[in-house]
């Protein structure tokens, strides 16, 4: 049955095409398996919460009948302004409006969260564009450039909320403009479409806008609020949208409400948020966490961008995804939001996830798989400037940028034939990671460390699970030992200063060097197979356990092999066969033409004499704790011959992403 709605219809209606709906609401709270809700243009100022699912055989299809062109909003229009002082402005809501819940004295936090407790879920949008959040009249008066932000002067847009006899007041700072005669909004819902029960599965959101949403701090060991997400349940497809200005997250892909287990650091201070992580797999499962349930969904096709938090987030409730060809981008470029959650896209236990054709830049980081990334395939995306823009101060409780950050898994996690362009590629406080074919041209970071802290003089190991192969099911749990790696036939480039920067911690105002040379040689400490086997003795059938004690927690040996090392970059002391030319130039030039994202580099024609070995899952091996290989989801064997293109790479294998010389070529 087909189900209509039109925000436009001069009467309300019943659903019919002659008589639709004037919410999406009213279809959500009927819609079948099998239905097909059609939304004309229009603004829809509503949260949508389906009440039915689908199934595996008849989705419930929600459908914008003009793409782009049925807006979903979490907010609403503020009017009747009146002049307060200089370019200051300011009107008032009744709270009513909100509720019980009120974004403007709601704040920004939960676990993990180090940015301090300021910054309000409530957000004032001028023309479409979120506006900075002041401390106080005084500073929204003053409208001073804010030193963190990589939006530079935009940053000089300022409001202020306060609360006087049961209405929210506003104070903005709209500078050269009259409000009366722009687009001013206030985000007053929560979330714009999403469940309010678990297990509403099996449902196709295609080709809206979905935008504006007071959406809070989503840690993985919390309920992880979103715009627009399945909310703990399986089979959802999220297509052809464009979403953007959430507070905090735009798609959510995350954890279901767990009493017992809720921001439980923040609210009760008495178990470390790592521990609760620990917890929240454990009772996942006992929760419903399986393959069966949970997960399998489709992200495709969307722009999302102009979040403060992260393009997509979501803890378990990620597994056996595909997340494809969509367009991240400025995430989290405000800076007024910090913690360890911040990213283009941020998944926990991303098991069997795959990230495929994506184009991800200006994003504090671009992609980041924390816990559990096994069978994480990350593969042909385009990551670039994801880099703090030298005009910007750090933010303390901000995080740190690069294009990858792989932390505390154990494997296998496949990132192949990318294109990773910001001056660091990928942080690696991990295990069971393998590099093949991509196009390199920023640094390792975290390489042995980044996974342990040091309390009170003892050392406090994280450990973290690993699964059943492409199962949720828990196996064990182990500390990182680092090393597992492998790195086969990339093309590494020193794209920008070798010399180490300074960079602050996170959590902490702590200062420490980071790494900048591009390469493998990061990991001349580690030792190959060979040796690391010979450690243990085979030929004995009766092991020492006290002897091989200590070879047991050591790092685990590394595979470095048909590297090319270009403009600098360094390799690994241990590599046999590597192509080092230091001498010739490179060209690496992305631009804009009609639209489209064009690279031009010489880079093919610097590698093409040097052949490679073919690499496959066999050559690749399993990652050491979950004795996993490096393969398809359902198993079968990853053959790496097609390049970032999907082309052919014919008979004669060379080092990175381009199976032929490019010169100039689109990439997205």
């Amino acid at each position: 049955m087909q189900l209509f709605v039109d925000a436009n219809s001069i009467l309300d209606g019943d659903g019919s095409k002659a008589k639709p709906f004037k919410n999406i609401s009213q279809a959500a709270t009927i819609a079948k398996p099998g239905d097909e809700v059609l939304v004309a243009p229009g603004v829809y100022r509503e949260y949508v919460s389906p009440v039915n699912a689908g199934t595996e055989d008849n989705r419930i299809v929600y459908k914008s009948i003009k793409p782009l062109e049925a807006i979903i909003t979490g907010a609403e229009e503020l009017t009747n302004w009146e002049k307060y002082e200089g370019s200051v402005w300011t009107a008032s809501v009744d709270n009513s409006i909100f509720g019980s819940f009120n974004p403007y004295t709601t704040y920004v936090y939960g676990d993990w969260y180090f940015a301090g407790k300021s910054k309000h879920t409530g957000a004032v949008y001028l023309n479409d564009k979120m506006l900075y959040e002041a401390a106080s009249i005084e500073e929204c008066i003053k409208a001073e450039i804010y030193k963190c932000s990589w939006e530079g002067e935009t940053s000089r847009y300022k409001w202020y909320a306060e609360q006087k006899d049961g209405r929210t007041v506003f104070y903005v700072n709209f500078l050269d403009y009259d409000p009366n005669n722009e687009k001013v909004e206030i985000n007053v819902r929560e979330q714009c479409f999403v469940p309010e029960k678990t297990g509403i599965g099996y449902i196709t959101v295609s080709g809206f806008t979905i935008t504006k949403a007071a959406t809070n701090w989503a840690p993985p060991a919390a309920y992880q609020n979103c715009m627009v997400g399945p909310h703990w349940s399986k089979g959802w497809i999220i297509e052809d949208c464009d979403i953007s200005n959430s507070k905090c997250s735009g798609i959510g892909l995350g954890k279901y409400l767990d009493p017992e287990n809720d921001h439980f650091f923040t609210y009760k201070h008495v178990k470390s948020p790592t521990q609760m992580e620990r917890d929240a797999v454990c009772r996942g499962q006992y929760h419903g966490w399986t393959k069966e349930n949970i997960g399998s969904h489709i992200i495709r096709r969307n722009n999302i961008h102009h979040c403060e938090q992260g393009g997509i987030i979501g803890r378990m409730g990620c597994v056996f995804s595909t997340i494809e060809d969509n367009h991240i981008h400025h995430i989290n470029n405000m800076m007024e939001l910090g913690g360890a959650e911040i990213s283009g896209i941020k998944l926990h236990a991303a098991i069997d996830v795959t990230m495929r054709r994506n184009h991800i830049h200006h994003c504090t980081m671009g992609i980041w798989t924390d816990w559990e990334a096994q069978g994480t395939r990350i593969t042909q995306n385009l990551l670039h400037n994801n880099q703090r823009p030298e005009f910007a101060e750090p933010l303390p409780g901000g995080m740190m940028s690069q294009d990858i950050f792989v932390e505390v898994g154990h494997g296998p996690t496949l990132i192949d034939n990318n294109l990773l362009l910001s001056d660091v590629s990928l942080r690696i406080a991990s295990e069971g990671v393998a590099m093949v074919h991509n196009l390199i041209c920023g640094s390792f970071t975290s390489v042995g460390g980044g996974c342990d802290w040091e309390v009170e003089g003892v050392l406090r190991q994280r450990y973290t699970p690993y699964h059943i192969p492409h199962r949720t099911e828990v196996m064990g749990f182990m500390t990182i030992l680092h090393g597992d790696d492998r790195f086969y036939n990339n093309i590494f480039v020193q794209r920008f200063s070798p010399e180490d920067v300074i960079i602050r911690s996170d959590s902490e105002e702590v200062y420490n060097p980071e790494n900048r040379q591009v390469g493998t040689n990061v990991f001349d400490e580690y030792v190959t197979y060979n040796t690391w086997i010979e450690y243990f003795q085979l030929e004995n059938d009766v092991p020492d356990m006290k002897e091989l004690e200590k070879f047991h927690f050591r790092p685990l040996p590394v595979w470095i092999e048909g590297n090319a090392y270009l403009a600098g970059a360094l390799s690994y002391k241990n590599e046999k066969n590597k192509l080092i030319d230091s001498e010739s130039k490179v060209v690496i030039e992305l631009s804009e033409e009609d639209g489209r994202t064009v690279l031009e580099t010489n880079v093919f024609d610097l590698v093409k004499d040097f052949k490679v070995q073919m690499i496959t899952s066999d050559v690749l091996g399993e990652a050491f704790e979950p004795s996993q290989r490096f393969e398809n989801p359902d198993g079968t064997e990853i053959i790496f011959n097609t390049d970032y293109f999907g082309d052919s790479r014919g008979m004669d294998i060379v080092p990175g992403p381009f199976g032929s010389a490019i010169s100039k070529k689109i990439v997205y």
